[in-house]
């Protein structure tokens, strides 16, 4: 069984690319960008390619420099306005000659040789720095990190605030700020090469390349959206590629059981994605109708457990329904309550329920009946879900003062603390061989413990089942509805999510 799994998964993401393919043949052949130019009086002529299976993008390019008064090097462009996040992992290919060989982020106000830009920049030799030229044909300066080696680079602006947050891959981001440096509104921004040597040509990879436009100041919460991505993560790569996109929100992608299908929210409706096709259909889920982003299927793959705001004042109840739709029996009293996890044999659903103005994991039997309530710390627990061999119930608590992942025994006992970072996390996923977590991580300056809010830097981190070190597996800009529910593949080796953006790309046709 787990073979054939398999086989279809490998087969729905080879469909994927090659929808991929034809999607991009009528369109721009740099993937996001609108057009590449050689900058400054360079010897060799540079140039880029979009490789449309893996959403990588390749450069070569010659060129002097990138410094003093004016540069020579290669750059793919796009033309844009407002703010931005811009963010790639990066990689030289080959040993190269140059010590001071140089790929990045470049936002310049023209494409002349010598425009006032800024840069965040990482050296062949491992140097890591954001370099900027304030004046037309004025000095370039720089600032350096003290991480080297990155490969991870992201560069962005508010209003004429530049961030650059570089990490090598599995890390968490180490960051520069430079204030009051104006480029203009209108600005190019793009990845480049240069080889600092006029004689010689350079080439780099660039994956996970993503430019995103982020909530403004005014989006009110839970009343306008941002457009939504959903990314499959090949997590021995850590490359991700987007495979849908709606100018909406959508939110908290579950993998079914055998490998062909997402099932998603969207507008209070629950969709099937089917990953050969691509495309969504409404999953009948009866009188609820306000299901919200916490739905998670049973071990067997033939139930779903949702949650939907039928209740008094439209609080979120507990429902059960078969995973091909139908109508929902409600299992839980009373609300809110939200679920997360069934129990291996199908018996229980265990969820996150606030009774009292308090917020614990509690347990009821599937088929409706007495809950009991498992956590009685005070502050929100959150996020129950069993391990795949029914052990342990996975959940994320604020009782130590930031959200950290815990787990306990099925029966409340033995509740231990795992992760132990200046961190929020949120969500623990266990993958289907139990051998790892993928959990949610916010900043603690961007948001408070209690909180999973739309639309903030964000990572996803993977660890071991029974705790140890965690590694960033993906960097992106989200939040809730981003992995809320359990979204590994069935191979244990994939992860589905949701992405946010204010400005989508024509990857794929966008969704209605």
């Amino acid at each position: 069984m787990k073979n054939k799994v398999y086989r279809w998964l490998v087969c729905a993401l080879f469909s994927v690319s090659l929808f991929h393919v034809h999607a991009n043949a009528q369109n721009n052949q740099l993937g996001i960008f609108d057009g590449q130019s050689d900058i400054g009086s360079v010897k060799n002529k540079g140039g880029a390619a979009y490789d449309h299976v893996s959403q990588q993008y390749h450069l070569e390019g010659s060129g002097t420099n990138v410094w003093g008064t004016h540069d020579e090097f290669h750059l793919v462009w796009k033309k844009m306005k407002g703010d931005f996040i811009l963010r790639a992992g990066a990689e030289f290919i080959g040993k190269g000659v140059e010590a001071h060989r140089k790929i990045g982020w470049m936002v310049r106000s023209s494409l002349d040789t010598n425009s006032k830009h800024i840069n965040a920049v990482v050296h062949g030799d491992g140097l890591t720095s954001l370099q900027f030229r304030r004046t037309v044909g004025g000095n370039t300066e720089e600032i350096k990190s003290a991480l080297t080696g990155a490969n991870v680079i992201q560069l962005e602006r508010k209003g004429n605030t530049y961030t650059m947050s570089v990490a090598r891959k599995g890390e968490t981001f180490v960051s520069e700020k430079l204030d009051d440096l104006d480029l203009g509104q209108e600005v190019y921004v793009g990845l480049f090469i240069c080889s600092h040597n006029p004689a010689v040509t350079e080439k780099a990879v660039f994956d996970n390349v993503r430019i995103v436009v982020p909530a403004g100041k005014d989006m009110v919460a839970y009343k306008s959206y941002l457009g939504s991505s959903i990314e499959i993560l090949d997590l021995s790569t850590q490359n991700s590629k987007v495979i849908y996109q709606i100018p909406n929100s959508l939110q908290a992608p579950n993998w079914t059981k055998d490998g062909k299908s997402l099932i998603y929210n969207r507008d209070g409706l629950l969709y099937n994605f089917d990953l050969a096709t691509l495309t969504p259909k409404v999953i009948n889920t009866g009188a609820a109708s306000h299901n919200n982003n916490d739905h998670v299927i049973s071990f067997d793959g033939k139930m779903l457990a949702i949650s939907s705001s039928n209740g008094p004042k439209g609080a979120s109840l507990g429902f059960t329904v078969p995973i091909g739709g139908g109508e929902p029996k409600q299992i839980t009293p009373t609300g809110p309550s939200y679920m997360h996890g069934w129990s291996p044999d199908r018996k229980y659903v265990v969820f996150c329920g606030d009774r009292n103005g308090e917020y614990d994991v509690y347990r009821i039997p599937a088929g409706g009946g007495p809950e009991v309530r498992l956590t009685d710390a005070r502050g929100l627990d959150d996020g129950p879900e069993y391990s795949p061999d029914g052990k342990y119930i996975y959940f994320n608590s604020v009782r130590s003062g930031l959200m950290q992942v815990w787990r306990m025994k099925p029966d409340g006992s033995e509740q231990t603390q795992l992760t132990h970072d200046d961190f929020n996390n949120w969500f623990p996923h266990v993958s289907p061989d139990g051998k790892w977590i993928v959990y949610i991580t916010f900043l603690k300056d961007e948001v408070s413990p209690g909180d999973h809010p739309f639309y903030k830097h964000v990572y996803l981190r993977v660890m071991p089942a029974n705790g140890g070190p965690s590694k960033v597996v993906a960097y992106l800009y989200g939040g809730q509805g981003t992995i809320n529910t359990p979204s590994w593949a069935p191979d244990s080796k994939h992860l589905a999510f949701v992405s946010n953006s204010g400005l989508l790309f024509p990857v794929f046709p966008i969704g209605n």
